[in-house]
């Protein structure tokens, strides 16, 4: 799983801009977004940067959290 903290994701229009945009790059995509924390959470074949770019095409900046 590939977590991105996305700072400027503020409201519930944001989370469907972002999930969209997950799900353009891997239809399948398992996504979990956490409006309060401002994650999204992605399960997918795809490459964080492949995600990353949808992510930013669609206006946000996407920061790769490190993993645990």
């Amino acid at each position: 799983m590939t977590v991105f903290d996305i700072p400027d994701m503020t409201c519930a229009h944001c989370k469907s801009t972002v999930e969209n945009a997950i799900r353009s790059v891997d239809g399948q995509a398992g996504v979990r977004i956490d409006l309060a924390a401002k994650t999204a959470d992605v399960e997918t074949d795809a490459s964080a940067e492949e995600i990353a770019a949808a992510i930013t095409a669609a206006g946000y900046t996407p920061g790769l959290r490190a993993p645990l």
